[in-house]
């Protein structure tokens, strides 16, 4: 039997593409980033591999009517279906890569950097309760 695409794999390719990004566009001078257009980029870019992540190992979309959007509640309520004591990292993540770098565009590189690493700490959770689906093929 194949494996299907890993979802994890991918999530974490976001990070890194995140991480990318800020290495070749948002030029670090010293502290801080000069250029917040890629900074936000980034923060989005990393926090759509955590949502990749989160879509692997819960059901969140499962209810979903067409056209029908997620916000984060959607999301925090199918974590704590799984893990209720990563709902606190799941909020840090979301309040540091998606409002802190991808709306606000922070741009020193600590905070940058301790997002980044917020965003691995919850795909690695998800790669703990990631149970692959095998193609019958």
């Amino acid at each position: 039997m194949a494996e299907l695409k890993n979802p994890i794999k991918e999530a974490e390719r976001y990070l890194d593409n995140a991480r990318q990004i800020l290495s070749e566009k948002a030029e670090k001078e010293g502290d801080y980033y000069s250029d917040r257009k890629y900074v936000k980029m980034a923060g989005n870019t990393a926090w759509s591999g955590v949502l990749v992540a989160l879509d692997a190992v819960t059901d969140v979309r499962s209810n979903l009517k067409k056209g029908q959007r997620l916000d984060f509640q959607d999301y925090q309520n199918a974590v704590a279906k799984v893990d209720r004591k990563m709902n606190s990292p799941l909020l840090a993540a979301y309040d540091s890569l998606h409002k802190t770098l991808g709306y606000d565009g922070n741009l020193r590189y600590k905070i940058v950097q301790d997002s980044l690493e917020q965003g691995k700490d919850v795909i690695a959770w998800a790669a703990k309760h990631y149970k692959p689906l095998k193609n019958t093929l």
